[in-house]
């Protein structure tokens, strides 16, 4: 292989690594505070309201 070659497939290897270790970290470490948990959030349903919904 050329020295272009390996250039290029260790800048696109190490990319890929540091891209996945970035994604598992966040992940990981999970929110980072509340602003973001409101997000999933999901009104209870009130017992004469069900009918409705």
């Amino acid at each position: 292989m050329t020295f272009g070659g390996w250039i290029n497939m260790l800048l696109s290897v190490g990319f890929v690594t540091i891209l996945l270790v970035y994604c598992i970290a966040r992940v990981m470490r999970g929110p980072r505070d509340d602003r973001t948990h409101h997000l999933g959030h999901v009104e209870p349903i009130e017992e004469e309201e069900a009918d409705r919904r």
